[in-house]
């Protein structure tokens, strides 16, 4: 009873008591967790996209062809690995290693549930968990950007390192609102602790409602930051090829693939965690049924918390075309950012009126998101017009132009004009020098 009342107020002093093996099955248990929820996911991509598109999807490898992610793994596995002769060959193999470790790591400080007990000894559903371990978060992603970099680098493919350069700027950019977003959280939780800020939205409203500016900003962030479609920049076929694994195959491109999958589940989990409550149910039925947030129930909360926010992601992938890279990088300094930080400005005034005088700010707060969004939405709406306003209208078609007579556009009015006819001969006279002819000669 001690540890769930500790757990409940975000108590730190639970963690760090664990024996030691109870941390070894805990980290095997993530990883294998990590592993099958990955293998899961492309096979839950594949069926939503192809549903979008009125087609079946996989089904022929196992039920529902739930096995298909498993034949696509062992075919991977058996490839043959090409590394290029230009390329550096110990930088190459380890690029892909530090992408899929750094995003293993991720989720040792995400809390999945409650206290429990393993195999009679009581343990928090985390691995775990200080004071900052938000900003542990942050420090991760940044060392998952070297695994991108240097596999363009070392690659010795102009594709690969141009796409690893613009993979390595959309990225940091990106991390910028991401971490302001967090700020927000920050400063209305009073912690950077990940358990601390789900005990904080035990009592109140989740943050993703509190906070909606941060919330919409990470989850724009979120996708920006797993180069996920229609943010799939670094990975452009029209000019990149495949960008900065274009030189890898087999085992190694796996590897790639393992830590763009896993990285989704990371920020769909991060997102659970400061916006959705974490493992907690929503007051009216966790009120109903007392026992939702207690023992294994809240880890199956959880996981339907992240697929829910991995179905956004599909769901942009299977509807929106991806964007200019300048139009993305314009949306993420522009926009994005000077946002965050005026809405840090107003959670910062309000959290201070909150602590001075005591009262609960919680309408003002909700009344403040929804002003800010709207001028969001209207300072979009008038730049769209504006820039269709500056639209120049399109020069007059002219079959002529080029001397060889060309259809039409679609859009465009075909229009006889006068030519001038050039006339050949041994002196080779200019052709602004012969006299013009009227129509009818010209037929």
């Amino acid at each position: 009873m001690t540890s769930l009342l500790a757990v409940a107020q975000g108590d730190l002093s639970i963690f760090g008591k664990d024996p030691f093996w109870l941390v070894l099955l805990k980290t095997l248990v993530l990883f294998v967790a990590l592993i099958l929820l990955t293998l899961f996911t492309t096979w839950f991509e594949r069926r939503v996209v192809a549903r979008m598109g009125q087609r079946s999807g996989p089904n022929r490898a196992g039920p529902l062809g739930l096995l298909q992610p498993l034949a696509d793994g062992i075919k991977l596995a058996l490839k043959e690995g090409i590394t290029p002769a230009s390329a550096d060959k110990v930088v190459y193999l380890l690029a892909p290693m530090i992408a899929a470790a750094a995003a293993m790591l991720v989720f040792a400080v995400i809390p999945v549930g409650p206290v429990v007990s393993i195999f009679g000894t009581e343990t928090p559903l985390q691995l775990t968990d200080f004071s900052v371990s938000t900003l542990y978060i942050l420090a991760i992603a940044s060392i998952g950007i070297y695994g991108i970099v240097l596999a363009g680098w070392s690659s010795g493919s102009t594709y690969s390192l141009l796409g690893g350069l613009r993979s390595s700027a959309q990225m940091i950019s990106y991390e910028i609102a991401m971490g302001l977003s967090f700020v927000a959280v920050f400063l209305w939780a009073g912690s950077m602790s990940t358990s601390q800020i789900v005990a904080a939205q035990a009592s109140t409203w989740w943050y993703g409602i509190l906070l909606a500016p941060s919330f919409i900003i990470y989850l724009i962030s979120m996708v920006g930051e797993t180069n996920r479609a229609p943010f799939d920049l670094p990975e452009a076929e029209g000019e990149l090829v495949a960008g900065f694994h274009t030189e890898y195959s087999g085992l190694r491109w796996a590897m790639f693939f393992l830590a763009e999958y896993v990285n989704m589940i990371n920020v769909a989990a991060v997102s659970t965690t400061l916006f959705l409550g974490g493992w907690r149910m929503p007051p009216p039925i966790s009120t109903i049924w007392p026992g939702a947030n207690e023992g294994w129930w809240p880890v199956l909360w959880f996981v339907l918390k992240i697929y829910a926010i991995i179905f956004v992601f599909v769901w942009l992938r299977g509807t929106l075309p991806r964007l200019r890279y300048d139009q993305f990088m314009k949306f993420g300094w522009r926009v994005l950012i000077p946002l965050s930080i005026a809405w840090i400005l107003v959670i910062a005034t309000l959290k201070g009126i909150q602590n001075e005088y005591q009262t609960d700010l919680r309408t003002s707060l909700l009344w403040a998101s929804g002003i800010l969004l709207v001028i969001a939405a209207l300072a979009f709406v008038v730049d769209v017009r504006r820039v269709a306003e500056t639209v120049e209208e399109p020069p007059e078609f002219d079959a002529y132009a080029g001397g060889y007579p060309v259809p039409p556009l679609p859009g465009q009015e075909f229009t006889v004009t006068r030519r001038a006819k050039a006339t050949v001969t041994a002196t080779a006279v200019p052709v602004e020098s012969a006299t013009p002819i009227d129509e009818e000669e010209q037929s």
